[in-house]
């Protein structure tokens, strides 16, 4: 496939959703109008059974190169799932079997295809990075942690905090940006992405690079999808918005944003023009409904990442469910393995955890039959409409 070397596409590629880009953005300017067609990736550990649209960011910036003729590589990170990342931890990450991360994967290509191409003249390409690692021998190990120093793996906030508070760090999480550096030496890029918190890694990755194969390897940072604390938005802060959802729990989970973070999410999780999002921005300063803007932004969010048959299905359902204060006329009914509320509220989907389900009934977002819960030790029984919040429902068989 030949390269696109538009000046007008280099422009938003470079500029839309990045926070930085190494050794400079010039560098992989040139490189990415020179007309060669470059080889880059960006690594997602299966850490969960789902994708979310963080992830989604990251891919939207892959499909941009894609779309410009350069070779992208899915990478499921299955080894360095299994150790864990500290990236931004305050305690070390349980470790995962690789029964769980072989699982946790199996449906990431299929949640993948709604943003990246796998066919075609260009197809992106899924590798796994035990492929490369389980071959490593510890004399290999020994030689790769010979390019790092201590002090550079002490310099990262997370274990400076955990020092601070006498909580331990574990050998193995330092080993953890290693490994993720081996992989860009692995498969010999020219690139990798990925959100900003992943710079440090990306970089040790790039050191690789630099002393293993003579190699400048370009590292783009994308900025993180984040509320207006400066929370980032993802599975380890409850508030994920994953590619499994419904159309309308992602429809409807968009709508309960902060009007804080309309802009960003069309910057950064939309492909709705950038010059119309500059127009919608202006509306936005000139006193327009943030409620209008939002309405677009879950329908473009949900489009993007589920399909535009998926958007409107969500958007009817908010529009009959919340905005007309109507119950959904398919009630989904389940038979749970026990009938108190908890259990009930996780087995349905409606809460993540039992502690998540707790939460809900203690801040009196739940109902029995129209009549909110009191007590997180109610029953259940047949028949019992379930409500979580405004436009959630089950019914109990």
């Amino acid at each position: 496939m030949k390269v696109n070397t538009d000046a007008k596409k280099i422009e938003e590629l470079l500029t839309r959703g990045v926070e930085a880009v190494y050794p400079t953005r010039e560098f992989l300017e040139k490189a990415l109008k020179s007309g060669k067609q470059l080889t880059l990736y960006c690594g997602f550990d299966p850490t969960a059974p789902t994708l979310h649209i963080g992830n989604g960011i990251q891919m939207l910036k892959l499909s941009q190169f894609q779309e410009l003729g350069h070779k992208v590589i899915f990478l499921i990170g299955d080894f360095t799932g299994m150790i864990g990342d500290p990236t931004d931890k305050t305690a070390v990450r349980q470790k995962l079997t690789t029964e769980q991360v072989k699982e946790n994967s199996r449906n990431y290509k299929a949640q993948a295809s709604t943003i990246l191409d796998f066919g075609g003249e260009n197809p992106a390409e899924i590798k796994y990075n035990s492929t490369w690692n389980n071959k490593l021998s510890f004399e290999d190990v020994l030689e790769l942690s010979s390019h790092f120093t201590v002090q550079r793996m002490l310099e990262r906030d997370m274990f400076e905090k955990r020092m601070t508070e006498q909580k331990p760090i574990y050998l193995h999480e330092f080993m953890y940006p290693l490994v993720q550096g081996y992989d860009s030496v692995a498969m010999d890029v020219d690139g990798e992405i990925g959100g900003n918190d992943q710079t440090f890694n990306m970089l040790a990755g790039r050191d690789l690079m630099k002393d293993l194969k003579k190699k400048e390897k370009f590292v783009l940072t994308t900025k993180l999808l984040a509320d207006e604390s400066g929370k980032k938005m993802g599975k380890s802060e409850g508030n994920m918005i994953a590619f499994a959802d419904t159309p309308e729990d992602m429809f409807g989970r968009v709508m309960r944003w902060g009007d804080g973070i309309i802009m960003n999410g069309f910057e950064l999780c939309t492909k709705v023009p950038t010059e119309e999002i500059k127009e919608l921005k202006t509306e936005l300063k000139k006193g327009v409904n943030p409620r209008d803007l939002k309405l677009r932004l879950a329908f473009e969010i949900t489009k993007t990442f589920l399909g535009e048959v998926a958007a409107k299905k969500g958007q009817d359902h908010f529009s009959s469910v919340i905005q007309d204060k109507e119950k959904p006329a398919d009630i989904l009914e389940i038979k749970p393995t026990a009938y108190d509320l908890l259990t009930v509220l996780v087995e349905s989907g409606l809460s993540l955890s039992k502690s998540d389900a707790r939460r809900a009934v203690e801040q009196g977002g739940v109902k029995i039959d129209d009549v909110k819960v009191e007590s997180i030790d109610a029953k259940v029984k047949k028949g019992n409409v379930i409500q979580k919040g405004k436009r959630f429902f089950v019914k109990v068989k």
